[in-house]
């Protein structure tokens, strides 16, 4: 089957950025919007925080950020770099002497939050130099629990007027010393507040924005809530990166952030599993189906659109339309392949039969690919 050759339409053209090297990739400008995540492992234990970096590389992570709170994760910095096939950016808090450590360590990028760094506007000048000197991107990244006191000071709270005004303060005590290679980030809890700050950020800057909603939440909530403000983001041309910040595993933030722009047509399509939310009329159990099939074809990389339906309504129409699908009910499976019937199985043959035809399916698409 040939892969279609036009571009899946998108609900807004991207604004136009500057665009910051990080390592080997760009972001910003007609780059593509990257996914980001951040490790959870103590950085100064380079073996464990390189396997999850592996991970989240798996799982499709273009950029991975790293903490850097004491000196033993500063002076491990140089060994992750080495190693991580993605670009490695420091995240630093409070000590400044942590971001240079970082730049000479070989960092993408450093994460900078000015709210809460001792003297951080004393060295913008410094910084700039060695970050010019080693090639290292910045990013200004404000949060709404770490304002600095003279923007609280003056609005009261975290609205989106002091989030903005807060990054544009330190964009441009850079821009004054001649330094442009970074992107900002202004980040709340609270989706509304999240998505009016980036739009008037939006408004005032060229600078490559990173989406996130900070402190977003468990899974199903912290999904919710980054999934509701980068759809409204991204579908209005504004963001360049995003991180979905979950309390859950980094490799899960992934998942979430890689899907989400496959869904808003804003990345290249992988696997995708189309399956109904069963109701009355459903006659197989459609959740472990749907379970059990996506567990089979987790390590699918080529764009498979595969539909596990449970009844006569929607199933055939969706399993005729996808790549590959079954139609399910009275106890067997109408197994589908480009919107032909290939061949009927009971119920308990189902999932063996669809992982077979998926490597099939697959192995012809990549075939069209190459």
């Amino acid at each position: 089957m040939a892969l279609p050759t036009t571009a899946a339409p998108v609900l807004a053209p991207r604004r136009p950025t500057r665009q910051v090297r990080l390592g080997p990739i760009w972001v910003g400008g007609d780059a593509p919007i990257t996914v980001q995540t951040m490790t959870t492992t103590p950085t100064h234990d380079v073996d464990a925080t390189l396997r999850q970096i592996a991970e989240v590389t798996a799982a499709g992570c273009d950029i991975v950020r790293v903490a850097c709170p004491r000196q033993e994760d500063a002076d491990a910095l140089a060994r992750i770099v080495e190693k991580s096939p993605i670009p490695v950016v420091a995240d630093i808090h409070f000590q400044p002497r942590y971001v240079f450590a970082a730049i000479e360590a070989g960092c993408a990028g450093v994460r900078v939050n000015p709210g809460n760094i001792k003297t951080f506007d004393d060295q913008i000048g410094a910084i700039a130099r060695a970050a010019s000197e080693h090639g290292t991107a910045l990013r200004i990244g404000i949060n709404a629990g770490s304002l600095d006191d003279r923007v609280m000071a003056k609005h009261g709270r975290a609205t989106p007027e002091a989030l903005v005004e807060s990054a544009l303060n330190e964009a441009r005590l850079f821009e004054d010393v001649g330094f442009f290679d970074f992107g900002i980030s202004v980040k709340h809890h609270d989706v509304v507040t999240t998505v009016e700050a980036y739009r008037l950020l939006s408004s005032q800057c060229d600078y490559p924005l990173h989406l996130g909603v900070t402190e977003a939440g468990p899974m199903t909530q912290g999904t919710v809530k980054s999934c509701a403000a980068f759809a409204i983001l991204l579908g209005e041309g504004i963001g360049d990166t995003l991180r979905v910040s979950l309390s859950a595993p980094p490799v899960e933030e992934v998942k979430v952030g890689t899907k989400l722009l496959e869904s808003l047509h804003l990345r290249p399509r992988t696997l995708e599993i189309i399956s109904c939310p069963t109701c009355g009329r459903c006659q197989v159990d459609v959740y472990s189906l749907a379970d059990q099939v996506t567990e089979g074809l987790k390590d699918m990389t080529v764009p498979l659109r595969v539909a596990v339906m449970g009844c006569i309504v929607n199933g055939p129409g969706e399993a005729r339309e996808a790549d590959l699908g079954v139609a399910s009910g009275n106890g067997k499976g109408q197994i589908f392949v480009h919107g032909e019937v290939v061949e009927t199985v009971p119920e308990d043959q189902i999932v063996p039969a669809l992982l077979a035809h998926a490597e099939v399916v697959a192995a012809g698409i990549e075939a069209d690919r190459d």
